[in-house]
């Protein structure tokens, strides 16, 4: 098992990849609005699939997050009961 340490670490790492995929996704956004607006029909289908793409990305992601996030907890509660017993 990672140590509390490598895991929190892995999670501001999945952290980042989550604020960057967001970022990218809401910039397609305005991509897509703009082309709507301009009636650019085959370039925005085009982004409106790279938008679906990006979503399911960013929702693997958030899984991974939450994943870890679980690992976390549970190797804090470890260390913590570790300690507890070794100061007792």
């Amino acid at each position: 098992m990672k140590s509390f340490e490598e895991l929190v670490n892995e999670q501001m790492l999945i952290m980042d990849k989550l604020l960057n995929m967001q970022t990218e996704l809401d910039r397609y956004r305005e991509l897509e609005e703009e082309l709507r607006n301009r009636k650019k029909e085959q370039d925005l289908l085009s982004v409106q699939d790279d938008i679906m793409e990006m979503k399911k990305e960013l929702n693997s992601i958030q899984n991974i997050f939450m994943q870890l996030t679980e690992r976390v907890i549970e190797s804090y509660q470890t260390k913590s009961s570790t300690e507890k017993i070794m100061h007792d």
